[in-house]
């Protein structure tokens, strides 16, 4: 077997006992197909206020810029599908993936211990670890190195478990096997399309974000439009239609990762509860969670737009 063979045989054995999902492995270069796409989304505005996605455009489309003399784009899948949801079904709801703690911690914890390995059985490696919060376009790289298709809601699908499932990835300086794409299989189906309660799938496989609930309730540090309400399905943080009507979810399997279950308060909260939350109980209840990002007033906000 050869070095590369060897060097990435340990890797994806490694990346499965620290509890990932799947590892794919793509050559770092230069993303031709995004860039035309990448660039037509942000000439027609769909970043809404998220103007940090028109920072550092080369960068999104070329590792070699972010990782100096990089080769190789290990990306990584981490499972957040939660074995229950909140109880009270008139209560606000949240984003499965925020049902426990922060995934940027929790996963960062993971590459820094994928790294030390790479250091320690292969040797001197230079690389970079990201997590959903540097310029990477974390599904491209995903689907590039096989671990799914790019359905029409945007997100990564993958046959067996469905797309409930962080991205991440390791950019190294290391030259390893690399993996090929699997085909699309969204076929004719567009549950996803008809679903969505904002309209924010303007053509299969265009999500315009300006329009998307997440967005609205997350991203959007301005009042919510009155046009949208009644629109939002009662999702008081983040969305999970699409992903919830997608056929191939059936197969999502709940993860096994502690720091991902969920408050017990986060699922027994009834909508009264939700109604008349303090800042107190917010900080408890979110005390380490993704939900911060929104702070109380965001998530008063987004209570009372819902009202």
């Amino acid at each position: 077997m050869s070095n590369t063979a060897l060097h990435t045989q340990l890797i994806k054995s490694e990346a499965k006992r620290l509890g990932f999902l799947s590892c794919g492995i793509s050559k770092a270069e230069f993303l031709e197909q995004e860039a035309p796409r990448l660039e037509k989304w942000l000439n027609q505005n769909m970043q809404g206020q998220m103007s940090y996605m028109e920072n550092h455009f080369d960068k999104r489309l070329d590792p070699t810029k972010l990782v100096e003399g990089s080769k190789s784009v290990i990306s990584l899948l981490l499972n957040y599908f939660p074995s229950e949801t909140q109880k009270d079904p008139d209560a606000p709801k949240i984003s499965k993936y925020a049902y426990g703690q922060d995934y940027h911690h929790v996963i960062k914890h993971k590459l820094k211990q994928l790294q030390e390995f790479i250091s320690e059985n292969i040797g001197e490696v230079h690389g970079r670890a990201f997590v959903d919060s540097a310029p990477v376009l974390d599904k491209a790289w995903a689907a590039k190195s096989g671990l799914g298709w790019i359905g029409k809601n945007s997100n990564l699908l993958t046959q067996k478990v469905g797309s409930y499932y962080f991205i991440a990835e390791l950019i190294v300086d290391l030259e390893l096997e690399y993996d090929t794409p699997v085909t699309d299989h969204c076929g004719t189906c567009t549950a996803c399309i008809d679903a969505c309660p904002t309209q924010a799938i303007v053509d299969p496989y265009v999500v315009d974000g300006s329009k998307c609930i997440s967005y609205f309730t997350i991203e959007l540090k301005e009042e919510i439009p009155s046009d949208y309400r009644g629109k939002f399905d009662n999702w008081m943080f983040g969305c999970d239609v699409c992903q919830d009507v997608c056929p191939w979810n059936r197969f999502s399997k709940p993860h096994n990762e502690p720091l991902f279950n969920p408050k017990p308060d986060i699922l027994e909260m009834t909508k009264k509860d939700w109604e008349e939350i303090t800042q107190e109980v917010f900080s408890k209840v979110f005390q380490k969670s993704a939900v911060k990002r929104t702070k109380f007033s965001g998530l008063s906000r987004n209570i009372q737009f819902l009202k």
